[in-house]
């Protein structure tokens, strides 16, 4: 099949990479010139493991191609599939903005030469496809065409092993023959996986159901967390307890400075948006949020009260992006912590393996950015983990005692080895557990 993606961002990129892997013609529309000569070349333009090889190799195929013309795209292909932003802009709504996709619709629906299957896989509001169908056909009456909710579930830095071994597939399907062309697109994966097939606006609601699930987990968690502390229980062992449940399941159980990322925060705000607009009430996701935001000040203020007696206190941070495995750094709670810190009379030295380039864009100048580990905790009077890198849990305790100025450790990932941390002497803390 000849599929065509307009946006090359987090998800439109390595879904693009994967349906040319799968033996589609894969033609990926952007607007932005420099950014699609650089893919034409394989360069690639965002942190996924393995993407930049199998870009190379589609290329080389001719399985796969770029271009700055929608017309084009849209033309020599069979399946349009949206991959383009929707952010929240109008934080007292937070409801998502819809406008990127609409406007993306009114572009193409001129070019609809023959039957078209128009998959949205942007995260679009309840009623976004039905709202799309009747636009393209005030637009073009005579269009010949197929609208499907086609949501993606890919983690970031992950999306392409995720594309290749998917829990599920969903589709919003409205007619016998879109649903024929679903499982042609993703026939190849049909041994590994089902597709669930539902009305369009039980699929778009999944998507947000799915993100806010999750986020409740990550609260649930880190309010178990604070109990543990004042007890002697350990988070740890008990959220190894919980996860031993089929019933609830060991992931997203792991205790932290909050969730982050371009999903969680704009979905849970977004499922809330929407449900404001039905009056449906939804005090849970509500509560979620709220205890989101006031994770990162919990933890900006247990890092002062460590350094408390310190003047001018030096703080190395370990970890930028809002998770390991990507240099994305929207919503970070590494980032929003930093900023509460830096309200105080401290210095910030910080180190990530993949984000820093895309932290400066937020913060500049405002900390100083490190070569390696080490350079960061040098002097240092606290070290803080705020990103799960596999790397940082191997670090070397010894050399850190050593170039550390006072042996402070607070691991908010919990991925410290205890026992090695305590044979150094630090004054080490972790989320959910003994001081």
């Amino acid at each position: 099949m000849k599929v065509g993606i307009i946006g090359t961002g987090y998800v439109g990129l390595p879904t693009g990479i994967g349906f040319a892997e799968l033996g589609h013609i894969v033609i990926c529309a952007d607007n932005d010139v420099n950014k699609v000569q650089a893919l034409n070349q394989g360069k690639i333009t965002l942190y996924e493991k393995d993407a930049e090889k199998l870009l190379i190799k589609n290329i080389k195929s001719k399985k796969i191609y770029f271009t700055s013309s929608i017309k084009e795209c849209v033309i020599n292909s069979d399946v349009i599939i949206i991959a383009v932003g929707t952010p929240i802009v109008d934080t007292n709504i937070n409801m998502s903005d819809m406008n990127g996709v609409l406007d993306v619709i009114k572009e193409i629906t001129p070019h609809l030469n023959k039957y078209k299957l128009i998959a949205v896989k942007s995260t679009v509001a309840v009623g976004t496809c039905h709202n799309i169908e009747t636009l393209i056909k005030k637009i073009s009456p005579e269009a010949k065409f197929d609208v499907v909710s086609l949501p993606e579930f890919l983690r970031e830095g992950f999306a392409l092993y995720d594309f290749f071994n998917p829990d599920r597939i969903v589709a919003g399907v409205g007619s016998i023959k879109a649903k024929t062309i679903i499982n042609k697109l993703y026939g190849p994966l049909l041994k590994k996986t089902k597709i669930l097939f539902v009305n369009r606006q039980s699929s778009e609601l999944i998507k947000y159901a799915s993100n806010s699930f999750l986020a409740v987990k990550i609260s649930f968690v880190n309010e178990l967390a604070n109990f543990c502390e004042k007890t002697k229980a350990d988070i740890n062992e008990v959220s190894k307890g919980l996860g031993l449940d089929k019933r609830i399941g060991s992931k997203f159980l792991s205790p932290g400075p909050g969730y982050g990322g371009s999903c969680f925060p704009k979905d849970t705000k977004s499922l809330v948006a929407m449900a404001n607009k039905y009056n449906v009430d939804m005090p849970l996701i509500k509560t979620v949020i709220k205890e989101n935001e006031s994770r990162k000040k919990q933890i900006s203020h247990r890092i002062l009260d460590l350094i408390k007696k310190i003047n001018k206190p030096k703080i190395a941070i370990l970890g930028l992006a809002f998770k390991a495995g990507t240099d994305d750094c929207r919503e970070s709670p590494a980032i929003d912590i930093i900023f509460e810190l830096l309200k105080h009379n401290v210095s910030i030295n910080a180190y990530d393996p993949q984000a820093m380039q895309t932290c400066f864009k937020i913060l500049g100048n405002k900390i100083k950015y490190s070569n390696t580990i080490y350079d960061a905790v040098e002097d240092a009077d606290i070290l803080v983990v705020l990103t799960e890198w596999e790397q940082f849990k191997n670090i070397d305790l010894k050399k850190i005692s050593l170039i550390m100025k006072h042996k402070n450790i607070l691991d908010c990932r919990n991925i410290l080895d205890y026992k090695k941390v305590l044979k150094y002497k630090f004054n080490y803390e972790y989320i959910g557990g003994r001081k």
